[in-house]
């Protein structure tokens, strides 16, 4: 896979695994962010193991399966995530799943369009 530069110190995580749920890529901030769970070591490990057993481990297959997208908003550590997970393409077929975690600010302007 061919990774765009502008993405290895970009202020969100990064990560991306193949169809099989191998992970591929971490960008900088993905691998500080998992450094507990083994940062950079974690590359070509299977995220299928990563997510427990039920409902977010079904999800994640979904999703590998069916090529689907998924959001939420996570807290932990009294931060708040919005976690974007999507099927990235090439050529238009199907490789695999990108997800971003961006951290939301503690103060969140919603511009509305009139």
């Amino acid at each position: 896979m061919n990774k765009p530069e502008w993405t290895k110190e970009f202020s969100a995580s990064i990560n991306i695994c193949d169809r099989e749920g191998i992970l591929i890529y971490l960008n900088d901030k993905a691998i500080r962010s998992l450094e507990k769970e083994g940062g950079e070591k974690l590359m070509g490990t299977n995220l299928i193991d990563c997510h427990p057993e039920g409902e977010s481990r079904n999800k994640f297959v979904e999703m590998l399966n069916n090529g689907t997208v998924n959001c939420y908003i996570i807290e932990r550590e009294n931060k708040k995530k919005f976690v974007y997970q999507a099927p990235w393409f090439t050529e238009g077929e199907f490789k695999g799943l990108a997800e971003i975690i961006i951290e939301i600010p503690g103060e969140l302007i919603i511009h509305k369009k009139d």
